[in-house]
């Protein structure tokens, strides 16, 4: 058995687990992360990175699609697009590899020592890591738990065979004639709408009584229209009770028990913790239900052991779990940190996309507020009109007594890049004069955001 010894001990190379080794290589701190998987995470091999990667691949197919029937307006034509998914799943991959092998840069630059295993923790302070070339053993004064999370497995819909989840769904090579999601959230509806651009017939099956059930009806109305536009088939207030003996999937609704055609049948019904096989029992950590428990500070119940990204909880966002990972990584390194979970922008990659930080106006209303609330649509912006997609709007949620922004939320093509703009909004505490005595580039969607604030205040200037 080989001995390491080290300051810093990191179980998981995910956004948040690579991010906090990174910081710590940087403070000087000597660190050693493992993980059994090429560094990235679910977010960067499995998840964000590729699966935006299909989403624009499909996008840029179903443009053509669409020309090709007659359906642009720009005076361009085309003739018989074809798609080749598999050449466009090495598209994908190439890119995945390129940001693993920056990660892997980063983390050497840092001087990180990574190690390529399965860490099991013997306490607080050790792990035993099983790694091709035998058995090394890791003593540390800090413990970082960054292992994240995996796709839930529904009992009577195992994955195998033609059920699949979201890591399968980016493994497909081809395109099935017929696609069953189970799911109305964000990764089903996400990877659900790709392949209807890409020419499945898709179903999309929802237990709520909603689509995106996360978010408001004035949000995902946009959403909804889009999805009947594609042809994708919305049921709603649904239950999937497993594959028909047609070979399809059975669902009962309040109509009956149906069977849907699926060649594919995509489960995404959430996300659990990867909290088992690690030795989590010889810790003896508080724990909320299925995560780990922490404090403001990310640390868990027991002296030097923290705990970052899905495995303490939602969002499970990897832009939350890398804002954990850098502040405990200062922490370690002697510094006084602590974050701000309140703002925390949330995307959704549909068509069009949802991006959402702060409170909405009826959860600034639960909360007590009195608030100014008021929307622009993109129909009267000008940069929406030249790209052919005015679905949408920004919407500003204000308090009432003194204009302080308290939440904004957009949906339309291409708002999640809005997202840092509405996230500094919040983080620099500022009031609805203060975003409209910003002068914003013309012409840009940003402009919306300025005419929301603009129209909250009672003079909005184009519409």
């Amino acid at each position: 058995m080989t001995d390491l010894t080290c300051k810093l001990l990191i179980l998981g190379a995910g956004p948040g687990g690579y991010v906090c080794a990174i910081r710590a290589g940087q403070l000087g701190v000597d660190t050693v992360i493992v993980d059994p998987e090429p560094p990235g995470g679910t977010c960067l091999n499995v998840g964000c990175i590729p699966s935006k990667a299909l989403i624009h691949a499909a996008e840029e197919f179903h443009r053509l699609v669409e020309i090709a029937g007659g359906g642009s307006p720009l005076g361009i034509t085309a003739t018989a697009p074809a798609m080749d998914l598999s050449r466009a799943k090495d598209w994908k991959d190439g890119i995945v590899r390129r940001l693993n092998e920056g990660v892997s840069t980063l983390m050497k630059r840092a001087k990180v020592r990574h190690v390529t295993g399965r860490a099991v923790l013997r306490d607080g302070k050790s792990a035993v890591v099983q790694t091709a070339e035998g058995e090394i053993r890791i003593e540390a004064e800090a413990v970082v738990i960054a292992t994240g999370s995996a796709p839930v497995e529904v009992p009577s819909l195992p994955f195998g065979g033609k059920v699949i989840s979201s890591t399968g769904a980016l493994a497909l090579t081809e395109v099935p004639k017929t696609l069953a999601v189970v799911g109305g959230g964000y990764i089903g509806l996400e990877l659900g709408t790709a392949f209807a651009k890409l020419g499945a017939k898709v179903t999309a099956v929802e237990a709520a009584g909603k689509i995106l059930p996360q978010y408001d009806a004035e949000l995902t109305r946009p959403v909804a229209a889009r999805l009947e536009a594609l042809g994708v088939r919305v049921l709603t207030g649904a239950k999937a009770e497993g594959l028909g003996e047609g070979g399809g999937l059975r669902v009962w609704t309040t109509d009956g028990h149906d069977e849907i055609d699926a060649e594919k049948v995509l489960v995404t019904v959430g996300r659990r913790p990867v909290t088992a096989g690690i030795g989590l029992e010889n810790l003896g950590l508080e724990m909320d239900g299925s995560f780990i428990r922490v404090d403001g500070r990310c640390r868990a119940s027991m002296r030097g052991v923290y705990a970052i990204g899905d495995v303490t909880g939602e969002p499970m966002l990897a832009h939350r779990a890398m804002a954990q990972g850098e502040m405990v990584a200062e922490i370690v390194a002697g510094q006084t940190r602590s974050w701000d979970r309140r703002v925390i922008p949330a995307v959704c990659f549909t068509d069009p996309e949802i991006v959402t930080v702060g409170l909405s106006p009826d959860q600034a209303r639960a909360e007590g507020h009195e608030v100014l609330a008021a929307s622009f649509p993109f129909q009267a912006n000008g940069r929406a009109m030249t790209t052919g997609r005015e679905d949408g709007f920004v919407r500003v949620v204000a308090r009432k007594e003194d204009h302080l922004v308290l939440g904004l939320q957009a949906v339309g093509a291409g708002v999640s890049e809005l997202s840092a703009a509405f996230a500094l909004v919040l983080e620099n505490a500022m009031v609805l004069e203060d975003v409209t005595g910003t002068i914003h580039a013309h012409p840009t969607q940003g402009e919306a955001l300025h005419e929301a604030c603009l129209r909250a205040l009672g003079h909005a200037l184009h519409i």
